[in-house]
């Protein structure tokens, strides 16, 4: 968690200086992006919130999407079309400028798609629309957790500043 602050602190600067808002939906990461952010002191000055949506329950009570939303082509947990969408909605939901949303497989083994531990679908939605595909390659949980959350906030940092 120390080493995601420093990422935070700048993801943190850059929205107040615009004075714009972020929320998070996050699954695989368990809540390591939407800590780091909050852990920066003044959080509530740009952080509306966010959710671990880590199952289909979740997703449908948290985020209020259908099943029938899944009929797209393409379209699963842990694929950039998903990763899209939760962006998009974390973001209509909470009625924030940003929304930013991280879907994988942390680990140790694979999910139930077919993606590899170390897998992971990063999305950035607001006035800057983005979608990412992470592979790290191991099945060291905490580690992928870790990875996984920390190229989130460069990513959000990055369409931040674009």
């Amino acid at each position: 968690m120390r080493d995601l602050l420093p990422l935070a602190e700048k993801v943190a600067f850059e929205l107040i200086a615009r004075k714009q808002t972020i929320g998070v939906a996050e699954s695989s990461t368990g809540g390591l992006i939407s800590a780091a952010l909050l852990a920066v002191p003044g959080a509530s000055a740009y952080f509306i919130g966010g959710g671990v949506i880590y199952t289909r329950d979740a997703r449908r009570a948290l985020m209020d999407i259908p099943d029938d939303a899944f009929r797209v082509p393409g379209m699963r947990s842990s694929s950039e079309p998903y990763a899209q969408l939760l962006a998009n909605q974390i973001r209509e939901k909470l009625g924030c400028d940003w929304g930013l949303s991280e879907t994988g497989a942390s680990g140790p083994s694979g999910n139930r798609y077919g993606d590899a531990a170390g897998h992971s679908c990063i999305a950035v939605a607001g006035p800057a629309n983005e979608v990412m595909t992470l592979e790290t390659g191991s099945s060291d949980r905490q580690e992928n957790m870790q990875v996984f959350a920390q190229t989130a906030l460069t990513f959000l940092l990055k369409n931040l500043k674009s």
